[in-house]
């Protein structure tokens, strides 16, 4: 009933391993090269295929990571640190080219490690970004905005309990607003719709809002108290 917006935090989580896997492959290859040594062929070939890679995946990874957030999907910002990576690794490619062009074999794996450690921070980034998802954690400043944005609403007198969470690349909120206690539920509903409206234009990606209102509670009363039910015997 909420969609299939999950998938693009199992896309985030796939995308998390492949860093992990590339990671551990360059960490492969370079040791295996350190401990077998040999001559690099074709300098100027892998010097020009080291720029270009290296400018065709920072574009991609500006493109992705800036469409990412833009649109609050967290994969493709996790999309995008991986083409970065990519890139990174091909510009440390040069100094591999520079090492082996004065004769220094072990310049090529060290460098492979030095790639291995760049792809270990981008990991690090992005697993983190992907985790908060999956834990449904919000920015606490769009939480503020969004408080700020119920009390500003006619006819709010104040903010129960706010909770927003990530489904995909859109945010769903539920929320509490306490009204006057003597307003009839019509223009509590009209109260709740015009808390809706004011959220949905406040908090960027909001694609629905749940709002409930609540009476404020008469003077010394408990607020909780009063929102019990009551049970008479």
């Amino acid at each position: 009933t909420y969609g299939y917006g999950r998938a693009e935090d199992l896309a985030g989580v796939v995308i998390v391993i492949l860093i992990a896997a590339s990671a551990a492959a360059t960490t492969w290859v370079a040791a295996s090269r350190l401990i077998h040594p040999h001559r690099v062929s074709g300098l100027g070939a892998v010097a020009v295929a080291a720029v270009a890679g290296f400018a065709g995946n920072e574009l991609v990874a500006r493109y992705r990571v800036n469409a990412g957030r833009r649109i609050g999907s967290a994969a493709l910002v996790a999309d995008g640190l991986h083409a970065r990576t990519d890139g990174l690794a091909s510009l440390a490619v040069l100094l591999g080219v520079g090492g082996s062009a004065l004769g220094w074999q072990w310049a090529d794996p060290v460098v492979g490690l030095a790639i291995t450690l760049a792809i270990l921070a981008v990991l690090r980034q992005a697993a983190t970004a992907i985790w908060h998802r999956l834990m449904d954690a919000v920015d606490p400043d769009v939480l503020d905005r969004a408080e700020r944005a119920l009390l500003a609403t006619p006819g709010v007198l104040g903010v129960g309990q706010l909770r927003l969470r990530w489904v995909g690349h859109q945010l769903h909120a539920e929320c509490e607003v306490i009204v006057d206690a003597g307003a009839s539920v019509v223009e509590a509903h009209q109260v709740a719709v015009g808390a809706e409206h004011d959220l949905r234009h406040a908090v960027p990606h909001l694609r629905m809002a749940l709002v409930h209102a609540d009476p404020e509670p008469g003077e010394g009363t408990d607020y909780h108290a009063a929102l019990a039910p009551q049970h008479h015997h």
